[in-house]
């Protein structure tokens, strides 16, 4: 048996199907945001993970100090 969606709000919860159109709209946006949100997320990884090599090969380029 498939799971209703539902969607909280304030401590409430509530049945999408349930609610008029103009409130399944703006679910529909959160949803759609939230998505965006991680798929941009997980490109800030991929990019701060390629910055952490950068900086280390540059740390390796870099001519040793005489001591």
């Amino acid at each position: 048996m498939e799971q209703e969606l539902e969607v909280t709000v304030n401590g409430t919860s509530y049945r999408v199907a349930d609610l008029n159109d103009e409130a399944r709209s703006q679910v529909g946006n959160l949803q759609f945001v939230e998505g965006e949100i991680a798929r941009l997320n997980a490109k800030l990884a991929v990019y701060m993970t390629a910055k952490i090599a950068y900086e280390n090969a540059l740390r390796e380029a870099l001519p040793r100090s005489l001591q």
